[in-house]
């Protein structure tokens, strides 16, 4: 079993990134599947363009709880390699059985609070009169399985980060499928609407934390859950938040772009343009998911061999990264600006929902063609344990340029949803560039000088 990990630094780089990658690129394109069917099939019921406004104005919301799993499973898995690099398997289960008891508390914590208050937020979030009542019934629903979720996203970096590829693919495999097959019935057959939407997609992530647990707890597991080290211990739980708060930031900020974005798309377009949101927010999954499987096969080369100090093996892996990732989100941008309507029919063929949306997609992702140098440096700090900068990056591109952004330039033009659709391309490509400056001014530091952050020095940091 200890070959799985003692391959991470051995062996062909490229061979390595192209067996852990694949799979993750195939479970993050299944992913693509998982979070967009739902919209797929809502857009064709009745008043299908009105449901799929409700659902996109209830997505901040998922966008959140996901967030939170993210804190915990991304900023845990590294840690836990690295400490398998230096050998202390036993380290590596004490934060891997923290996280898991972290994720149960946030669930628990998450699930109380959003029931409480979902129906001021969702109207704070942009709702109409006509998309409330879609929104609340979605939603609803849906926050009756967010442990189940905490879980499933939470709990799986750490089968990736042990090498275990394959199976962490099979993980979302088993999710989407269920959910693929549980809609069509439950929204048509069961004359359920988007609420089967929501049990479909429940379902399917009951049955994926199952699956992971049984992994993690079993013997196929490098790493296991341990007993003794689900009571968290202060020291383990800060260290993985501060390397955790850099993709938690990334995720939940983008909630409060699509709140932004919503807002002011509902003031300028009305339900209309809040519906081409819905879809352009899942076509940005499209472009931005297969990248994320690229970086997710990289992240434990990277980090196990950052840890057992083998630098050439993870600057080698950085820069097959950078290629990958550069080179689609070029082709993704040249398919949008000539065939954006190929996109919408995917979600919904009514000629206004389609005519505005094919529009706002040339300006929306004008930009997307350098997001993978900034998928590409971002990934590559978080799986160094650089906290710090991550933290940072992760700040600029949403909350210090997009946000401010769309509030701005609609004072300066006269065509003000354009406006407010312009500031994703200006902010894109600003954070895309400094982004990349800043990781060739880190380079040498990073990775010539072994400066990775121990528990001490990431607590100092986030003081």
């Amino acid at each position: 079993m200890s070959k799985n990990t003692n391959d991470l630094g051995k062996g062909s780089v490229g061979g390595l990134l192209f067996k852990l990658s694949l799979p993750a690129i195939i479970a993050q394109i299944v992913n693509i599947l998982y979070n967009i069917v739902d919209r797929i099939f809502i857009g064709r019921i009745a008043n299908g363009d009105i449901a799929m406004a409700g659902v996109g104005i209830a997505f901040p919301i998922i966008i959140i709880i996901s967030a939170f799993s993210s804190l915990v499973g991304i900023g845990g898995a590294p840690l836990a390699a690295i400490k398998m690099g230096e050998k202390d398997n036993d380290g590596a289960e004490k934060i891997m059985s923290n996280s898991f008891s972290m994720l149960l508390i946030l669930g628990i914590i998450l699930t109380i609070g959003f029931m409480i208050f979902k129906e001021p937020i969702l109207w704070a979030f942009g709702a109409s009169d006509a998309t409330i009542g879609f929104a609340k019934d979605y939603l609803t629903l849906y926050l009756l399985g967010t442990v189940f979720v905490q879980i499933a996203l939470g709990m799986n970096p750490f089968i990736n980060t042990q090498g275990f590829a394959k199976t962490g693919m099979i993980t979302v495999m088993i999710g989407a499928a269920i959910n693929i097959v549980l809609d069509p019935i439950f929204i048509f057959v069961f004359d359920m609407g988007v609420k089967g939407a929501a049990l479909a997609t429940i379902i399917a992530q009951i049955v994926s934390a199952v699956w992971i647990l049984k992994f993690l707890f079993g013997e196929k597991s490098i790493i296991k859950i341990r007993k003794k080290y689900l009571i968290p211990d202060l020291k383990v739980v800060l260290s993985v938040m501060a390397l955790g708060v850099s993709p938690f930031i990334m995720q939940a900020t983008e909630s409060l772009v699509l709140i932004s974005l919503n807002n002011k798309l509902q003031m300028y377009g009305g339900d209309l343009a809040v519906g081409a949101m819905t879809i352009m927010s899942s076509i940005m999954q499209i472009v931005t998911l297969p990248i994320q499987g690229i970086a997710q096969g990289a992240q434990p080369i990277i980090s196990y061999n950052f840890g057992s100090k083998q630098l050439d093996r993870v600057k080698k892996t950085f820069k097959l990264l950078f290629i990958s990732c550069v080179t689609y989100t070029m082709v993704m941008w040249g398919l949008l600006m000539i065939f954006p309507r190929v996109f919408v029919i995917i979600f919904n063929n009514k000629p206004e929902l389609l005519e505005i949306t094919s529009w706002s997609i040339r300006i929306f992702f004008a930009g997307i063609f350098l997001f993978g140098a900034q998928i590409a440096c971002q990934q590559t700090f978080l799986a160094l344990g650089q906290a710090k900068i991550s933290i940072r990056l992760a700040l600029l591109r949403k909350i210090v340029l997009l946000i401010p952004l769309i509030f701005i330039l609609p004072r300066f033009f006269q065509n003000k949803l354009q406006a407010v659709l312009m500031a994703e391309p200006v902010a894109d490509i600003i954070a895309a560039v400094t982004t990349t400056l800043c990781f060739i001014m880190f380079y040498k530091k990073t990775l010539v000088d072994n400066s990775v952050e121990t528990y001490e020095e990431t607590l100092e940091n986030i003081r």
